[in-house]
């Protein structure tokens, strides 16, 4: 099978033919048709996840079929459509897995990172990873709601917000574009937060019901005039950015961040306090959760957009992705 290997920290991809791998107990194989390519991959690229261990293929948007099974894996069958995505196996045994919240366990299981992911033809993963993919759905189009999808989707239907209540999407771009979609199908009055000049457009084109240009306007301002917003989902990746929402936030509002960043941004408690507005973060959700955001996707016409890339040019998809050439998902097919 082929595969494409990083060998070391900040490495080039490798692509190379290696013998197809026998699932273990609890395990089965995965004859990968598609793979996401997310910003995330980049901590396996270059090395940042604490204690990633080199070879590593990454690659956690996976969508294919069971190929073989490994023992004790019923009711599992081969061919079962399946997707596996950030959450790739926990340990059963730790708090958090025993109070049932597999995706904070603390030797949560991440394909691509803890073992080889879907940069490959075959993968080998944990049952508890499985997620079935409906009927009548692509690969290509499955394989990035594995963790952009399932992240805005479990975001948003978490937090508190009901139909009719005004939610906003910071970030018109892999995360919110999906964040829109699932937003207005939700029966959120959904308001989209961005900056290019073509944005707006697309935004409307999604679902969106207003937009906010960020560039020229003040958007915590246009939000209060709105009435202020019951959840604002920050999807794009600045700490300034992020900090500056929380003004826009009506009285008991939550501003839940999605995008990752290591930039810091400044809050005040009185920010907070006046109007008891919240701040919390949101890590994707659990392979059943996947599962969910899958059916509902498919049921509501929820589809990212994707460039796709054969495997032998990763190193294209890859470089499309962390550029931003790529406005919204890169995905390999197989």
């Amino acid at each position: 099978m082929k595969k494409a290997n990083v060998s070391s920290t900040g490495g080039r991809f490798e692509l190379k033919e290696q013998p197809i791998p026998e699932p273990g107990r609890g395990c089965v194989r995965v004859k990968v048709q598609a793979c996401g390519v997310c910003h995330s991959d980049a901590l396996t690229k270059d090395g940042i996840f604490p204690g990633i261990v080199f070879p590593r293929s990454p690659g956690h948007e996976i969508a294919g079929t069971v190929d073989e099974l490994g023992p004790g894996t019923d009711p599992w069958k081969i061919g079962d459509r399946v997707g596996v995505g950030w959450h790739g196996g926990h340990c059963g045994q730790c708090d958090s897995c025993r109070r049932g919240d597999f995706i904070t366990c603390i030797k949560l299981q991440i394909p691509g990172i803890s073992y080889d992911g879907g940069y490959s033809e075959y993968v080998c993963v944990p049952v508890e990873a499985l997620a079935h993919i409906p009927d009548g759905m692509r690969a290509e189009d499955a394989a990035p709601l594995m963790c952009a999808g399932i992240t805005t989707f479990n975001a948003l239907r978490h937090s508190g917000a009901k139909p009719g209540d005004l939610v906003a999407i910071q970030g018109i771009g892999g995360l919110g574009h999906l964040g829109v979609q699932f937003a207005t199908k939700f029966g959120f009055e959904t308001v989209a937060i961005g900056r290019a000049a073509d944005t707006k457009e697309l935004a409307m084109k999604l679902g969106a019901h207003s937009y906010i240009d960020a560039g020229t306007q003040d958007v915590s301002k246009e939000l209060t005039a709105l009435g202020g917003a019951r959840v604002i989902l920050a999807t794009a990746p600045d700490g300034k950015a992020m900090g500056s929402l929380i003004d826009g936030l009506g009285v008991n509002g939550k501003l839940i961040l999605i995008g990752a960043t290591t930039e810091p941004f400044a809050l005040s408690s009185l920010q907070l306090l006046t109007a008891r507005k919240s701040l919390q973060g949101w890590p994707s959700g659990t392979s059943k959760e996947s599962e969910d955001t899958l059916k509902f996707a498919a049921a509501r016409g929820v589809r990212p957009m994707i460039e796709t890339f054969p495997l032998d040019r990763v190193a294209d998809a890859y470089e499309h992705m962390i550029s931003g050439k790529v406005r919204f998902r890169s995905v390999l097919k197989m």
